[in-house]
């Protein structure tokens, strides 16, 4: 009888056992979730951090014929400018107008032409903000070379190089700083090419 009875209790035991780990089975949802550790998580997939830098000048002076940026020429009046530039317009001032255009990459070009009295184009900077000193090394060569080739030799002194060709002063600086990438180009007439429009 006492083993009866212990026989009775060790099935009673089981029987629960047995009950309890069948309300643990996960339902057909639960076993689809995949739950994922993210020290265990896959990397992302790497993409490309910088454009092509040829192509990204290209953009910065656009398609144009020679003596222009962008289609302008010194002297052009603000309303040309208007008419002509293709980037979006963020800033319109007295004494100059903004336009910026943002890669798909996340690089920036900002130009800016700035304007005499007369409304007339006097000077245009372009800021290119990059993502890299791979990047600003590889646009800084590609501007050099279409730069040397359009305005002859350049002068270079540390971060800045310029051109100086048919009345046109050009210039183009290295003003990358920390983990600020980029450069910035600067073109300026001589007063002589103002004063002949």
């Amino acid at each position: 009888m006492k083993y009866l009875l212990l026989l009775r209790n060790l099935s009673a035991i089981v029987l629960l056992a047995l009950t309890l780990e069948n309300c643990k089975t996960k339902t057909s949802q639960e076993q689809d979730a995949v739950v994922t550790d993210s020290a265990v998580a896959a990397p992302p997939v790497h993409e490309e951090l910088n454009s092509d830098q040829s192509a990204l000048l290209d953009k910065v002076l656009g398609e144009s014929p020679a003596g222009t940026f962008r289609g302008i020429v010194f002297g052009d009046p603000l309303t040309k400018v208007k008419a002509t530039e293709s980037f979006e317009m963020f800033e319109d001032a007295a004494d100059h107008v903004g336009y910026t255009l943002e890669t798909e990459k996340l690089e920036t070009i900002d130009v800016q032409y700035f304007f005499n009295a007369d409304k007339k184009v006097n000077k245009i900077t372009v800021d290119v903000y990059l993502n890299s000193a791979d990047a600003t090394k590889q646009l800084w060569n590609a501007g050099k070379k279409y730069l040397t080739e359009t305005y002859e030799a350049p002068k270079e002194k540390g971060k800045t190089v310029t051109w100086n060709k048919n009345s046109v002063h050009v210039s183009m600086e290295d003003v990358s700083e920390g983990k600020d990438y980029g450069l910035k180009f600067q073109f300026t007439p001589d007063k002589n090419v103002l004063a002949a429009k």
